[in-house]
């Protein structure tokens, strides 16, 4: 994958469109992307205006598709870039974050001095992770951090992602895969890592159960205690209202191995508009920023000895979910 060097993409008259037009925000995703790589097998100017009009972006992938030799677009690996990373924080993502999500810190005093952090967040909205790239904002923004979100794998392989964005997008913006390995690694590396200690849970479980906690999964429990990384909790308002009223259908979900396939009214209008699979509802997003969360002894006192052991699991278990009470505690105080 060649890469055009980092420099100040210019807005047209066009991209302002496609950024108040809800079917548009594919194509600045992709045009972005365009600007800064070389992608022989991306969508093209035509193709794009297709996207604008109810059925046109089915069109638009047959053409294509037959453009493309009647093949799937080739498959690029990526490494994580920095430099994209700021580019598309600094000209795609603050116009959208701070205007149309109008999204906010609060607690900012709770921050930390210093990185590597691992931010514990609860993650909702039966949508694109508009809550996790909200807040990937505001830190790089406010501390000018490094952050990099854990991401479910279907954001980096499912066939229906390869078509809508480009091959190793998610890679190159800083994307970690929501597995033990690639978890680990970018926790020993040092970063500020987004988890969502709900894992899918939070953003399956629908519109009838929001703001109701899920389990936690303990790992960054335990790696929190191996790496010695604090973790810093925080509280998101507003993201499930990225997509509501909606309810999750497993069972489709399963059949086209998606992580969660949502049943609403927003469901026609984006069989009508599919390139709005990146769009999500105009909401107020909040930020609360907790002191960070100190481990409790148990787990300090056993250390990497036992790493491995079903006393630490059990352990980590209970701690991830006595954060997660606490958690719920300050949500229904919120709310109130």
């Amino acid at each position: 994958m060649q890469q055009s060097s980092i420099g100040s993409y210019q807005f047209t008259w066009f991209d302002w469109f496609c950024l108040w037009y809800p079917p548009g925000w594919l194509i600045l995703f992709n045009r972005h992307w365009q600007k800064y790589h070389l992608d022989a097998d991306g969508w093209n100017w035509f193709e794009y205006g297709l996207f604008l009009i109810p059925g046109g972006f089915y069109l638009a992938l047959l053409l294509r598709w037959l453009r493309l030799g009647c093949r799937f677009p080739g498959k690029q690996e990526a490494e994580f870039e920095l430099d994209y990373q700021q580019a598309f924080r600094d000209e795609v993502l603050a116009p959208i974050v701070e205007h149309y999500f109008r999204a906010e810190l609060h607690q900012i005093e709770n921050l930390p001095a210093h990185e590597p952090l691992i931010v514990a967040m609860n993650h909702a909205g039966m949508s694109f992770p508009w809550d996790f790239l909200g807040l990937a904002y505001l830190l790089g923004k406010t501390k000018e951090w490094v952050v990099q979100p854990l991401a479910g794998v279907s954001l980096f392989e499912h066939p229906w992602m390869r078509w809508w964005l480009p091959s190793g997008w998610s890679q190159a913006l800083g994307g970690v895969r929501a597995e033990a390995d690639d978890f680990e690694a970018a926790v020993a590396h040092k970063t500020v890592l987004l988890y969502a200690p709900e894992g899918l849970r939070g953003p399956c479980k629908g519109w009838s159960q929001r703001y109701h906690l899920q389990a936690f999964h303990p790992s960054f429990i335990r790696l929190s205690d191996r790496y010695h990384i604090p973790i810093l909790p925080v509280i998101c308002l507003g993201n499930e209202f990225l997509h509501p009223w909606a309810k999750n259908l497993p069972q489709l979900a399963r059949l086209i191995s998606m992580p969660f396939f949502p049943l609403s009214l927003g469901m026609v209008v984006f069989a009508l508009f599919p390139s709005m699979g990146v769009w999500a509802m105009r909401t107020r997003l909040h930020y609360y920023i907790d002191p960070v969360y100190e481990l409790g002894t148990e787990i300090e006192q056993e250390g990497e000895a036992k790493i491995g052991s079903s006393e630490l699991r059990t352990m980590a278990y209970r701690e991830a979910q006595s954060l997660r009470e606490k958690l719920q505690s300050q949500i229904n105080s919120l709310l109130s």
